[in-house]
């Protein structure tokens, strides 16, 4: 069985009931959980409305990074952030490729993602691109011990996944890890230890090969998990149980099927 860490279900150009079977799609692949995953505190309780009612999905309270106009006070990211259905905080981080003029406030505001993780004693869901030293040393200054967490949709270095997971961070790997220019990508995603290793679709971007050019959806996350097994020469099952049992063990508010 697999599980989608990482998408964005309320962004999907679909209707409910196309949402519906989407999903009805990923579930007889055999995806068993998904990650509905906040880019905006103003449109959690819109993005929750949506998902509320699958009993397989759950949800992310957050700011993405390159959402900065979307910017809100610490208290509201707590207050919003407490909803019993919220398993993680974010998607937060920073992102200095496509918005280099905005990294004092990102800086901001990951700072408080940070805190209330810390706060909450909820995992951390991380975009970081072109912010290697910044995103670690937050991280190292602000990060409650006990405080874990994920590197989302992950491209950055080796050196990077290292000093992440020795702050007992996960490491996501999407799609993108089958593009044609993605060499570099897949030699660390071989140096990644299976426990350390979560997959994903970051649905509706980055479709994996052969679905590029389409609208991704969580059922291509068995894709993801077929190429990344035969790049560690390990079975389908062995990554894909591996996988699981790593996203209860980060998200341990995750509801598991009965």
């Amino acid at each position: 069985m697999f599980i989608d860490s990482h998408c964005h279900l309320d962004r999907l150009k679909q209707s409910e009931s196309e949402l519906a079977e989407t999903l009805a799609f990923a579930r007889q692949r055999g995806v068993q959980h998904f990650l509905c995953v906040a880019v905006s505190v103003n449109d959690f309780d819109s993005m929750y409305e949506t998902v509320k009612e699958y009993e397989d999905v759950s949800v992310s309270c957050g700011v993405h990074p390159l959402h900065q106009e979307d910017a809100c006070t610490y208290e509201t990211l707590l207050q919003k952030a407490s909803h019993p259905a919220v398993v993680a905080i974010g998607e937060t981080g920073l992102d200095y490729f496509y918005s280099a003029d905005t990294q004092e406030i990102q800086r901001t505001s990951f700072i408080d993602h940070i805190n209330v993780a810390n706060e909450l004693k909820k995992p951390l869901i991380i975009h970081t691109r072109d912010a290697r030293e910044d995103t670690l040393s937050l991280l190292r200054e602000h990060k409650a011990p006990d405080t874990l967490g994920v590197l989302h949709c992950f491209t950055e270095s080796l050196e990077m996944a290292k000093a992440a997971m020795e702050l007992g961070f996960y490491i996501s790997i999407s799609g993108i890890v089958t593009f044609n220019s993605a060499d570099e990508l897949r030699e660390v995603v071989k140096a990644i230890p299976l426990e350390r290793l979560l997959i994903e679709t970051d649905s509706p971007w980055l479709a994996p090969v052969p679905h590029r050019g389409k609208q991704n959806q969580p059922g291509f996350v068995v894709e993801v998990a077929e190429f990344i097994a035969e790049l560690k020469g390990i079975s389908l099952n062995e990554l894909a149980a591996k996988t699981t049992e790593n996203f209860y063990t980060l998200f341990s508010r995750a509801a598991k099927p009965s």
